[in-house]
C-alpha cells in the first residue's frame, strides 16, 4: 500500500511546454489543490493512521444533511470530493483539522509524482462517440452497408 502524501486534483487539458534546448515535451495540467485536512485516522481509534482531504467546492443547496453537518463542524464550506490518504502516524500528527494544504507543502520542485485518475465511462454508446468511428460515405452513425 502506498504511504506517500499527495494531493487531491482535476485534469484541466494537455498542453506542451518548449524546454531549453528546444524540444517540445507533452504535459497534463492538473489543478491540484488547495486541499483541505477534513479529518484524521489514528491507529488508537480507527486501527490506522489516514488523513482525509477534501477538494473543489459544492452548491450548499446539493448538499446531504449528513454532510453539511459534517463540513459545519469543522467551519469548511461544502467540498466536491473527500478522499483518504493512509500516511505514517507521525506525518497524519503533524496536520490540523481544517488545514490548508497546497503543492508547495506536499511536494518539491522536480519531483517525480504519481498520478491516478478515472477515465469518463461511455457506458452503452455509440461506436461513433465511444470509438471515434468515422461511419460511412453515406453520413450515417456508425454503420457498415
Amino acid at each position: 500500500m502506498n504511504h506517500n502524501p499527495g494531493l487531491i486534483g482535476k485534469k484541466l487539458g494537455t498542453t506542451q511546454v518548449f524546454l531549453e534546448d528546444g524540444t517540445v515535451s507533452r504535459v497534463t495540467a492538473i489543478e491540484a489543490g488547495p486541499c483541505w485536512v477534513v479529518g484524521k485516522r489514528t491507529a488508537d481509534k480507527n486501527g490506522y493512521s489516514a488523513l482525509q482531504l477534501a477538494f473543489g467546492s459544492k452548491r450548499a443547496k446539493s448538499v446531504r444533511k449528513p454532510e453539511a453537518g459534517f463540513f459545519k463542524k469543522i467551519n469548511l464550506d461544502p467540498k466536491q470530493v473527500v478522499l483518504e490518504f493512509r500516511l505514517p502516524p507521525e506525518l497524519v500528527a503533524k496536520h490540523q483539522v481544517g488545514q490548508e494544504l497546497n503543492v508547495g507543502d506536499v511536494f518539491k520542485e522536480g519531483q517525480h509524482v504519481d498520478v491516478v485518475g478515472t477515465s469518463k465511462g461511455r457506458g452503452f454508446t455509440g461506436v461513433m462517440k465511444r470509438w471515434n468511428f468515422k461511419g460511412s460515405r453515406s453520413l450515417t452513425h456508425g454503420t457498415h452497408e
